[in-house]
């Protein structure tokens, strides 16, 4: 009988429930797993933005979010670098059903953020946009990404099958 260990498992339920690009890194200094993805909106609309750097461009738009999976004893984390981060123990790690509601509840997060920015510009009327206050605002959805909240997914899903 094989044996998966934590990133086999992570990469097969993101293979099978998120659409999206991502890679998985494992920084073996720091006792840390980060998940990169990448979100594509097209500007169908031909928008022309100024980038950070000053370029004028009216190409898609690329978004770059990671998570992070870390061992509190050992880790050190900047917490505002990532979306979330969630915290594990080394000997137990996590379930696979954990893992599989952690890809479905990433790709839902993802997809509703891809909704909210294609709504945004279809709807957005105003040239000039400002970014600013998308860290705090992030940071007010982390309490959405506790282990709790995967246990409320799971039941709201049973509870949705049922009606």
């Amino acid at each position: 009988m094989a044996t998966y260990g934590f990133l086999d498992v992570l990469e097969e339920e993101l293979e099978k429930n998120f659409p999206f690009d991502f890679e998985i890194s494992w920084d073996k200094r720091n006792h840390a797993v980060e998940v990169s993805f990448l979100l594509e909106a097209q500007n169908a609309a031909g928008v022309e933005m100024v980038d950070e750097d000053g370029e004028v461009s009216s190409d898609d738009i690329l978004f770059e979010e990671a998570v992070l999976f870390y061992n509190p004893a050992k880790s050190t984390v900047n917490e505002e670098d990532y979306l979330t981060v969630i915290p594990y123990l080394p000997k137990k790690g996590f379930s696979r059903e954990f893992l599989a509601y952690f890809a479905l509840f990433l790709k839902d997060t993802a997809e509703v953020g891809l909704d909210a920015s294609w709504t945004f510009w279809k709807t957005q009327k105003q040239k000039n946009l400002s970014w600013n206050g998308t860290k705090k605002s992030l940071k007010k959805e982390k309490s959405a990404w506790k282990r709790e909240s995967f246990t409320l997914i799971r039941d709201t899903r049973s509870w949705m099958e049922i009606l």
